[in-house]
């Protein structure tokens, strides 16, 4: 049971027992048996993860690679992609710091040209702007995040992707702050390849995630290893066919298997009965926080998610944090740098965020804005 009122999901989840339970136990076995040997016991349960990961998104269990977090999938995936100069790039105006710096990269190494598509007057991603966009032609990659860290928002993943399908363009979808909290389907999407990670709104373990990859879609990593490959000889390597190509040969077995059992304890309580209570929590605490003095929120967007971002008048965020914590609730704070291209955030200060998840309650809400400090003239 929880020492404290959790509203940091957004960063990491608490994790269900049955999570925690897994995990441990298959550490004690390797410390009994061996690391190898409990593998191999343990081949049907890993096996099954990729299953749940395939029932949770619409996939199929031979297009999911097992990854240590949203970032690492993301990259395997971007970095397999081989840019010529003058191609264009198209991402959006809030995508994610990390991912950013890749495009930065890849940039200066190739000569594409990254383009950030229009945000409409919501601040979500403009389709048509992007469609616009992917009209004029020599289009190699959409690179999107589906719902952005600092801003509450979330993008039309399925508009964006009958954008790409119409033009015939890769898209590639971070997911890293959608899987776990909102429906999310490929298939209804139309994604090429998505990242997403275990710790945030699935509550499963650190150090996991996952990567989909169409099995229509034929892309070689830009790394391998004998995870990787089919059995090399002297004259050359054959890289297997399904998602695993993406995988690396070690990894922590303990953290897969609790992947595997936070899906499926996710799927259980239902995805859609899930995004409905976060939805709702984030709707209240928007509107609680709202009431108070010298408290705005800064929620964008249409459709809004279970992240919540606001600021106190006259006081840091980091002290919001702090006076939070104080009072026994987590939250955390954001930065806009995370949003590279965002022109309506680059310029201000750090904000604090609460993500309410499902297992939260309308008490812990009134607790945090019991334990806000109140707002300071300048």
């Amino acid at each position: 049971m929880s020492t404290v009122v959790h509203l940091n999901n957004a960063g990491a989840a608490l994790p269900p027992r049955v999570v925690v339970d897994t995990v441990v136990e298959h550490l004690r076995a390797e410390e009994l048996r061996g690391g190898y040997e409990v593998q191999t016991a343990a081949a049907d349960r890993i096996e099954g993860t990729y299953h749940s990961i395939a029932s949770l998104i619409g996939a199929r269990a031979d297009e999911i690679a097992l990854v240590e977090n949203a970032t690492r999938g993301w990259d395997m995936a971007f970095y397999g992609f081989r840019f010529d100069a003058g191609q264009r790039l198209l991402t959006s105006r809030s995508e994610y710091a990390s991912n950013s710096l890749a495009f930065q990269q890849v940039a200066a190494r190739s000569g594409v040209v990254v383009e950030a598509v229009d945000d409409d007057g919501t601040g979500v991603l403009d389709v048509a702007d992007l469609r616009r966009r992917l009209a004029a032609g020599d289009v190699a990659l959409v690179a999107i995040t589906h719902v952005p860290t600092h801003n509450g928002l979330v993008n039309p993943a399925a508009e964006i992707g009958a954008a790409c399908r119409a033009a015939g363009v890769p898209f590639l979808l971070d997911a890293c702050q959608s899987v776990g909290q909102l429906p999310v389907d490929v298939r209804e999407i139309g994604c090429d390849l998505l990242a997403a990670t275990g710790r945030k709104w699935l509550r499963g373990p650190r150090g996991t995630g996952f990567l989909y990859v169409s099995r229509d879609f034929d892309l070689e990593p830009p790394f391998v290893d004998l995870r990787a490959v089919e059995w090399p000889t002297p004259a050359g390597y054959r890289i297997r066919p399904d998602a695993r190509r993406f995988e690396g040969w070690e990894s922590a077995i303990g953290g897969r298997l609790g992947l595997g059992a936070a899906v499926d304890y996710a799927l259980g309580v239902g995805i859609a009965a899930i995004a409905a209570r976060v939805q709702a929590l984030a709707g209240q605490l928007r509107t609680g926080l709202a009431e108070l003095p010298g408290v705005r929120v800064l929620d964008v967007g249409k459709a809004q998610c279970g992240i919540v971002t606001f600021r106190v008048d006259g006081v840091d965020p980091e002290d919001v944090v702090r006076s939070a914590a104080a009072g026994g609730v987590t939250i955390n704070v954001g930065s806009a740098a995370t949003a590279t291209y965002d022109r309506a955030n680059v310029v201000l200060q750090p904000v604090a965020r609460a993500s309410p998840h499902y297992y939260n309650t309308e008490d812990e809400l009134l607790a945090l804005l019991a334990a806000l400090p109140p707002a300071r003239s300048r």
